[in-house]
């Protein structure tokens, strides 16, 4: 499909989607050798600006998550947005999903586009994702945004039930409700994945979206979730961190993503007034705090002696 290019941002458009309102990148798969084919959706941004690369959450796609700030972050970024191994387009491998696989393909897609050092933006799932690239890859990382998201996911047995739940729904494999508490978690996390997006084409393209996804690929993510802990090493992170609390979330508490910010030395919280989808529901109040959480990131980096553009860092000085 050819797409509209708008010059202001190097955004080349989805015509389908430009149609109802979004104004998503026409993506394309890209082959990671080694370990398979993804699929990637971009904004060259200015020239010489520093990279996002976005990580979306569990069951979504680089475009359900991030179909409302793609051209708003593109004005000052360049951005790459990836679909997870077994979501939406991304990489079908026979192997069990792991969290750290999905950090390793993140860094293989920076590779074969050149990007030294980029951002990465983690908005729930995404966050643990995010946290991986910098325990196993910290030269790659720049500075860290973090979304809706944690340290950890394991909780109380109501957040280990309604992990499970999370990931057999979206599967579209729910078995039936074991009980009163995890009934009211499907109800909530049902309302949840069908927001009234306001055009009825809209909710038809977020439906072919999901039915991409490997459904039991995606109820692994739900349980790998529910055992991802960094609580041992998160306060070793050395980079400028934003964090972005949704300070209305039923899914990942406030005190847990409180928490994560609290446990990086060099974090700034940058709270939001939403639930777990605001990125969906109403981006036009979480688009500009997710803006000012990437700018001042890059903007305390460039502090400590990175170099914007492209994500290029000067040498280490010797100790």
């Amino acid at each position: 499909m050819s797409g509209q290019k708008l010059s202001s941002t190097g955004l080349e458009a989805d015509p389908e989607l430009a149609a109802l309102g979004w104004t998503v990148p026409v993506g394309r798969p890209l082959e990671l050798p080694g370990r398979g084919t993804t699929f990637i959706r971009e904004v060259t941004g200015p020239p010489g600006a520093p990279v996002l690369l976005l990580l979306h959450g569990l069951s979504a796609s680089s475009g359900l998550n991030w179909y409302a700030c793609f051209e708003a972050l593109g004005e000052h970024f360049r951005v790459v947005a990836v679909d997870h191994r077994g979501h939406g387009r991304g990489i079908r491998a026979p192997a069990r999903f792991r969290l750290s696989d999905c950090a390793d393909d993140a860094v293989a897609v920076a590779d074969q586009l050149g990007i030294e050092r980029f951002i990465p933006v983690g908005y729930s799932m995404g966050g643990p994702i995010s946290q991986l690239i910098w325990h196993r890859h910290a030269a790659r990382v720049e500075a860290l945004v973090m979304c809706a998201t944690s340290r950890n996911f394991r909780g109380n047995v109501r957040e280990r039930v309604q992990f499970m739940a999370l990931g057999m729904m979206l599967a579209g494999r729910l078995a039936p409700v074991p009980n009163r508490e995890a009934g009211r978690i499907l109800r909530l996390i049902e309302g949840m994945l069908t927001p009234d997006m306001g055009h009825p084409g809209l909710g038809r393209w977020i439906a072919h979206e999901l039915s991409l996804n490997d459904s039991r690929r995606v109820i692994e993510a739900a349980e790998a979730l529910g055992r991802y802990s960094s609580h041992d090493w998160i306060d070793q992170i050395d980079v400028p961190t934003s964090v972005v609390v949704t300070t209305v979330d039923q899914l990942v508490p406030v005190r847990r993503q409180v928490k994560l910010a609290r446990a990086i030395p060099s974090a700034v919280i940058f709270p939001v007034e939403g639930d777990h989808l605001v990125c969906a529901r109403d981006p036009g109040v979480f688009v500009p705090v997710l803006l000012d959480a990437c700018q001042l990131a890059v903007r305390r980096a460039a502090r400590l002696g990175v170099r914007p553009g492209r994500g290029r860092r000067d040498p280490p000085r010797p100790a």
